[in-house]
C-alpha cells in the first residue's frame, strides 16, 4: 500500500471521524464522543514483533486504525455503568469481574477521592473493558496494534532511540503504585499524538491471553503462550516489553488490578481504499 500525502491523511481523518460520530450516535444509550480526547489515526506500516512468533516472521503488517488519544477515564466508565447497571460494582457477576472490580470507587454511584474523574479507570476486567468498547461502537486494540502505536517515541517514529521516553518509561516501571492515578491529561503525546501508552497505566488488549504481539494467530506454537517464548524474542534487552508480555500472560479475563486500565480502537478497513485512490 502506497503512503498517503499529508493532505490525503487529513481528508481521510475527517471522513473517518465523521463516520464514527454518525455510527456512535445510532447506538442505544452510547455517548457520541469521548470527553477526554480525540480518535487518533495510526497509519499502517510494518512492525517488528517482540516475539519471533508465527513462522518466525521478521515483521508484521499493521493496517491503519483509530486509537483513543487517552485511556478511558473514571468519568467515562461511570457513564457506562450508570447506563448499564449490570456492570455496577455491587451487581457484576464474578464470572466477569473479580472481587476488586472498581475497588477504588466510593460506591456504585460515586467515584470518590481515590478515583478522580479525569484519571484512567483501573480495577476493571477485560470483560468490562470489552463491554465498554462495544457500548461505544468500538473495540479493544489487539496486541500488535497496541505495540505498534506504542513503539513510537515522543518526537520520532522509533521509541527505542528516544532517550527521554526510555528515561520516563523505566522511571515509571521502578516507581511504586501510589494508589491514585494522575490525570490522563498529564501524559505526554507520542509521535502519533496518542497519550499515556507508557508511564500511566497498563492496558488491556483484545488478545491478551495469547501473550503474543503477532496478531493473535498462534499457529499451534505453544512457546507463544504464558511467556513460554521468552528465549524466542527479537530484542532480549527490551525489559519493558518483557514486563508487558509477562503481565498479559499472567492475567485471566475477570482479573482486575490497581494499575490496569484500557483504551479503545476502531478499524478503518471500510475506507482504506481512499489511501490508494489516485488524486489526479
Amino acid at each position: 500500500m502506497s503512503a498517503a500525502s499529508p493532505s490525503r491523511w487529513s481528508l481521510l481523518t475527517v471522513a473517518l471521524i465523521a463516520g464514527m460520530e454518525w455510527g456512535a450516535a445510532t447506538l442505544d444509550g452510547a455517548p457520541p464522543t469521548s470527553s477526554t480526547g480525540a480518535d487518533v489515526l495510526i497509519p499502517g506500516g510494518d512492525y517488528v514483533p517482540f516475539s519471533k512468533g508465527v513462522r518466525d516472521a521478521a515483521h508484521v503488517h499493521v493496517a491503519p486504525f483509530l486509537m483513543d488519544e487517552y485511556p478511558v477515564t473514571n468519568a467515562e466508565f461511570f457513564k457506562f455503568v450508570q447506563g448499564n447497571p449490570k456492570w455496577k460494582r455491587s451487581r457484576v457477576s464474578r464470572l466477569f469481574a473479580d472481587s476488586t472490580y472498581l475497588a477504588d470507587w466510593a460506591g456504585d454511584d460515586e467515584l470518590g477521592a481515590k478515583a478522580p474523574d479525569d484519571s484512567a479507570v483501573v480495577h476493571v476486567s477485560w470483560f468490562a473493558a470489552r463491554a465498554y468498547a462495544r457500548w461505544r461502537g468500538k473495540r479493544l486494540p489487539n496486541t500488535t496494534e497496541w505495540e505498534y502505536a506504542a513503539s513510537a517515541g515522543y518526537t520520532q517514529l522509533s521509541g527505542k532511540s528516544d532517550f527521554q521516553l526510555n528515561r520516563d518509561l523505566y522511571a515509571w516501571l521502578a516507581r511504586p503504585d501510589s494508589g491514585t492515578q494522575p490525570s490522563v491529561k498529564t501524559a505526554k503525546p507520542n509521535f502519533y499524538g496518542v497519550r499515556g501508552l507508557h508511564c500511566l497505566v497498563w492496558e488491556w488488549v483484545e488478545d491478551f491471553n495469547t501473550a503474543l504481539d503477532v496478531g493473535g494467530d498462534n499457529g499451534g506454537d505453544q512457546n507463544l503462550f504464558c511467556a513460554g517464548g521468552a528465549s524466542n524474542v527479537k530484542d532480549s534487552g527490551d525489559y519493558a516489553a518483557f514486563m508487558r508480555q509477562a503481565l498479559r500472560s499472567s492475567l485471566k479475563a475477570n482479573n482486575t488490578t490497581s494499575s490496569l486500565g484500557f483504551r479503545c480502537a476502531r478499524s478503518v478497513e471500510p475506507v482504506a481504499a481512499l489511501l490508494t485512490t489516485p488524486t489526479d
